[in-house]
């Protein structure tokens, strides 16, 4: 399983809404399977298939402290979210260099087609969800910038161009 790579920002593919995914094949499976690999090799807690040129609404989350826990997800949705908040830094590997905390819902249930071709619903806490708010951010065509104001962002991106 190769790793993949990272289309570097502003690529218009990471501005662009993903293709919705409809029933699971091997090639999904197989581009899943590249996704965790490159994930794991970031190292990251999730990776959304946008970020890599694949402009389907494929994302796969791992957050959990032994890693292998990765959950792979087509078409996900969040179907509902908590009132209580909780900020962590946020980066992406399509602009390196730069991070940014950004708060967001501590838990959300997220509706998803999962490896088998089954939809399920699953709730996230903490990390996960943020992981999981900031993949379909990605899958929906949203950098983790864009939830910052626009003072905030542009020095962000100002800062980026800087370190490369």
């Amino acid at each position: 399983m190769p790793t993949r790579p990272f289309l570097p920002w502003p690529n218009k593919c990471l501005r662009t809404p993903a293709d919705p995914v409809g029933a699971i094949t091997d090639e999904h499976r197989a581009i899943w399977d590249d996704m965790i690999e490159t994930m794991d090799a970031m190292p990251g807690v999730g990776l959304a298939a946008p970020q890599i040129g694949v402009m389907l609404r494929l994302a796969v989350v791992d957050a959990s402290d032994e890693r292998g826990q990765a959950i792979r997800m087509a078409d996900p949705e969040v179907i509902a979210a908590s009132d209580d908040l909780s900020t962590y830094p946020e980066g992406s590997p399509n602009l390196a260099g730069v991070s940014a905390k950004i708060t967001r819902p501590a838990r959300v249930t997220v509706a998803f087609t999962d490896h088998m071709g089954v939809r399920v619903r699953q709730e996230f806490v903490d990390l996960w969800a943020t992981s999981v708010q900031h993949q379909i951010d990605h899958l929906n065509g949203r950098m983790y910038f864009d939830n910052l104001s626009k003072v905030k962002r542009e020095m962000l991106l100002k800062k980026a161009r800087k370190a490369r």
